[in-house]
């Protein structure tokens, strides 16, 4: 990092007083002789409240800055309230650069003498200006018809300065998890380290662009969402080519009132949307801020989201979103134990925590909540509640979590903003107690097998050959006190699994004949070797 740069980062925190974070008992000698050397640079808005001017040095430093500043609202379980609502106010949109530049990028990416030569009615004002890239409309000709597309483009050698601020907030990091009591508890390094893998994502448009891919694919033919069509032979790692949309800013409820949307619909569909993506696919767009989604116009009475910007995006394992089901039934049905239970099972908190202590410690934070109306609780919020409470039992960082808990409190807000009367709880209950119900019925267990089936069908040919070994292996020396199984019940039992997997074959393969007689065959050697069991 050039020492200009230093100077400036160093120049901006003290002229919005930022040292003040630290209290002057906490600071070291040498920091506060460096602060009083400096008198040149002093507080210039001593009347500002300290999260503020937070919010404005940030957007004073600029794009890199701001995203941090951003990814810091939602943290809200590091941060103190009034903070952490002030960084809310910021804003993704920034100077643009000039338009004949972003077309320079365009040609270079491309490989193009002159941009007529792919686009046309290519604008040089762009539509929209973000810390990270900013877009540009065109026209496409494909397939003999002009389509209406937007140009992303990523900012010119914002690279460089990203690598180079992101290695100062490092630093900045460390030191104040060497200064602040807190600084275990709050762990800055591991948050900074957070932001630089999300942010370095961002900057590469192909990731967005399979992101953007998948998640449309997930939705082919939804009601409920349309992702945007990605014109991949355009696209470069700087450069996204993909479809142009016309809808209206989710977050202009007057525009969406006035074409008479059926806003309780809307509302409702957001969380069918969020729970789906989570539950069902386990892939969820995490960016979804008001500025990322838009209503279509089409069907006012049917209304369908648009969302947009999938640079960010969250999965989960099988594991975490079992449990994480499973403590939201438990939170609905305030089985407090369970939850208690559930966070031990998953590894999420250590597993000689005291479960009766974890389970009053929830029930204190959450009875008081449960003492309103369902409809006036916040989702979002009691899932921050909990988060906190069990990270006093020393539960690590989750990052799917955190970003999960994002978008949840994104949607929540934006459910809530479009609809008041949203009971999120009343409305994503039954998707959760299905989604458990089919992970747990014959029906899940038929998909196990037919996800595992191409394993089991070349396995099959080698079964007999390992019964026959099996049976010829001398006996192995077992426990006295435990009965011995007989060597027909084992090999009846293992020929009656073989068959039942020949009936699930059979099945899938439409041969329903085949798959009655291998299923009454297996039901007999299931019997036969249970006669056989001592």
């Amino acid at each position: 990092m050039s020492a200009a740069r230093l100077y400036e980062i160093t120049r901006t925190f003290l002229h919005y007083g930022l040292d003040e974070f630290v209290p002057r008992h906490k600071q070291p000698w040498p920091a506060k002789l460096l602060r009083q050397s400096a008198f040149w640079l002093r507080n210039q808005h001593p009347e500002k409240p300290l999260g503020l001017r937070l919010r404005l040095a940030l957007q004073a430093l600029g794009p890199v800055w701001i995203k941090f500043g951003q990814m810091l609202s939602t943290r809200r379980d590091l941060l103190p309230e009034d903070i952490a609502t002030e960084l809310a106010y910021l804003q993704d949109q920034v100077a643009p650069f000039a338009g004949d530049e972003a077309q320079a990028l365009i040609e270079q990416a491309l490989g193009l003498t002159h941009i007529d030569e792919v686009f046309g009615d290519f604008s040089a004002t762009p539509l929209a200006s973000a810390s990270i890239a900013q877009v540009h409309t065109a026209t496409l000709e494909l397939d003999g018809h002009r389509k209406d597309v937007v140009i992303k483009v990523i900012r010119p050698n914002i690279s460089k300065q990203i690598h180079a601020d992101l290695a100062l907030m490092e630093r900045f990091a460390r030191l104040l998890a060497n200064l602040f009591s807190e600084g275990k508890r709050l762990r800055p390094v591991e948050v900074v380290r957070e932001y630089r893998k999300t942010l370095l994502d961002e900057l590469d448009l192909l990731r967005e662009a399979a992101n953007a891919i998948q998640l449309r694919r997930n939705f082919t033919d939804s009601e409920a969402l349309y992702i945007p069509e990605v014109y991949s032979d355009y696209s470069r790692q700087n450069v996204l080519v993909m479809e142009r949309i016309y809808g209206i800013p989710v977050s202009d409820t007057d525009a969406l009132l006035a074409q008479g949307t059926n806003m309780k619909l809307l509302a409702e569909r957001g969380v069918e949307v969020f729970f789906t993506q989570v539950f069902r696919d386990s892939f969820f767009h995490a960016d979804m801020h008001p500025g990322n989604i838009f209503v279509s116009r089409q069907d006012p009475h049917n209304p369908q989201y648009i969302g947009i910007d999938c640079g960010i995006v969250g999965t989960l394992n099988r594991e975490d979103k079992r449990y994480l089901a499973e403590n939201f039934i438990a939170f609905f049905n305030r089985d407090y134990r369970q939850v208690a239970q559930l966070h031990v099972d998953s590894g999420w908190v250590p597993a000689d925590t005291n479960v009766e202590e974890f389970e009053f410690a929830i029930r204190t934070v959450c009875e008081p909540i449960f003492n309103k109306p369902l409809a006036e609780i916040s989702f979002g919020h009691v899932l921050v509640n909990l988060f906190n409470t069990a990270r006093r039992f020393n539960m690590q960082v989750q990052p799917q979590l955190v970003l999960l808990q994002k978008t949840l409190l994104y949607v929540e807000g934006l459910g809530r903003q479009l609809y008041p009367q949203l009971d999120l709880w009343k409305t994503a209950k039954p998707f959760l107690e299905n989604w458990v119900q089919e992970q747990v019925g014959p029906w899940a267990v038929m998909k196990k097998f037919y996800a595992n089936l191409p394993f089991w069908a070349e396995k099959m040919p080698e079964i007999p050959d390992l019964i026959y070994h099996s049976l010829k292996r001398p006996p192995v020396a077992v426990n006295p006190t435990t009965p011995p199984i007989a060597g027909k019940a084992l090999l009846l039992g293992m020929l009656a699994a073989s068959s039942l997997l020949g009936t699930l074959i059979s099945y899938l393969a439409g041969d329903l004949q085949a798959a009655s007689v291998c299923g009454v065959v297996s039901v007999a050697l299931f019997y036969a070797a249970w006669r056989k069991c001592p």
